[in-house]
């Protein structure tokens, strides 16, 4: 069910729905655009609001829903500006209100599949069989979370396995006993956000702690909030149920037993990959998939292979003229909203400085 501002709501609707009752679009007003950003979460929503607020026809194109991963924390407590925080969602609405009245045009939901290049044009193959052309292209799309590998996971997904969860999933576990596995910022803030209506919370952690994986508030937080359980050096080996979760077989390391527990739902949090397979054989990535820019496409001195252009790439630039990467998505970023925002916004600067020789 989606509930709107206005007290409306729809139930069981898809992402087409709520786009169009929100005003975005599914379809491209232009063909051509100065800019165009792949991916909504805080980095490209940032860049649209700095790109069209210095006259640049701009279309950023959204997969699931503008706001991305940030969109799902229940509440961003070091976001500089807010002394009491905000939910993600709060910081995504903000941000698309915004955007939009720069005149950004936000297409959701679709997806980037393809991207050529033909002079100094950058193409976007949409999974509808558009394409979308433009000068400069922004690729921030961000990350996808690692699936569980452990029996029975794939197949309760959506009946009572997760992968992430927002502030709405607790308000069903009143009296319940959630499991969150992982130990990053994003475990700690949905089994923080959890245990404020579930009965018992246990976040599943394969480390020996917390301390190398999560913001130290964060941590004080969890810490101090009685009905969270931390269960380190612990694995999930196995799911149970027939229709729906039931139980959790979890691996101990210290004793090399397993233990099989009660619960009523598991959400899951163990990190992330980039979103870059259309990208490939155009643009440099990583071993693991996160895309190369400026310093980090420099190798023994030598520019890129196939790098036409008699300066080196931007900071924020890949081995392709005028297509940027931004955000998590980008190998070497620091996986913080905040720095998204940033490197968004600087990689604006970069683009008027590469449209201007274009």
């Amino acid at each position: 069910m989606v509930l709107f501002p206005d007290g409306t709501r729809l139930l069981e609707s898809v992402p087409a729905e709520v786009a169009q009752r929100v005003g975005l679009r599914m379809h491209a007003q232009t063909d051509f655009y100065d800019l165009a950003i792949v991916g909504g979460g805080p980095a490209g929503l940032a860049a649209a609001v700095y790109a069209a607020s210095e006259g640049l026809h701009t279309v950023m194109i959204e997969k699931e829903a503008p706001g991305g991963q940030a969109g799902m924390s229940a509440r961003i407590e070091n976001y500089l500006g807010f002394p009491i925080g905000l939910s993600g969602g709060d910081l995504a609405r903000r941000a698309v209100v915004q955007a939009q009245r720069f005149g950004v045009e936000i297409l959701f939901p679709l997806e980037a599949v393809n991207l050529r290049t033909e002079g100094s044009y950058r193409f976007v193959k949409l999974a509808d069989g558009n394409e979308i052309s433009c000068h400069a292209l922004m690729i921030a799309t961000g990350v996808q979370w690692r699936r569980l590998d452990a029996p029975g996971a794939d197949r309760l997904q959506g009946a009572g396995v997760y992968y992430g969860g927002g502030a709405t999933d607790a308000l069903s576990y009143k009296g319940e006993t959630v499991y969150v596995v992982g130990g990053a910022n994003s475990a700690g803030q949905a089994a923080i956000n959890f245990a404020k209506h579930a009965d018992r919370v246990v976040i599943v952690v394969r480390g020996i702690s917390l301390s190398s994986t999560m913001s130290q508030y964060l941590i004080d937080q969890v810490q101090q909030t009685p009905n969270i359980q931390i269960w380190a050096h612990a694995s999930v080996a196995e799911v149970h149920g027939e229709t729906h979760l039931e139980e959790i077989s979890l691996l101990c390391a210290d004793t090399n037993k397993i233990e099989r527990v009660r619960a009523s739902a598991m959400f899951i949090f163990i990190g992330a990959l980039p979103r870059t397979e259309w990208l490939a054989n155009v643009v440099e990535r990583d071993e693991r998939g996160f895309i190369l820019t400026g310093p980090d496409l420099i190798r023994d001195g030598q520019r890129p292979k196939g790098w036409p252009l008699e300066r080196e790439p931007f900071l924020l630039e890949t081995n392709v003229p005028g297509v940027f990467a931004v955000g998590d998505v980008r190998h070497g970023s620091v996986k913080r909203v905040a720095s998204g925002v940033g490197e968004g916004s600087v990689a604006v600067q970069f683009i008027h400085q590469y449209l201007s020789k274009v």
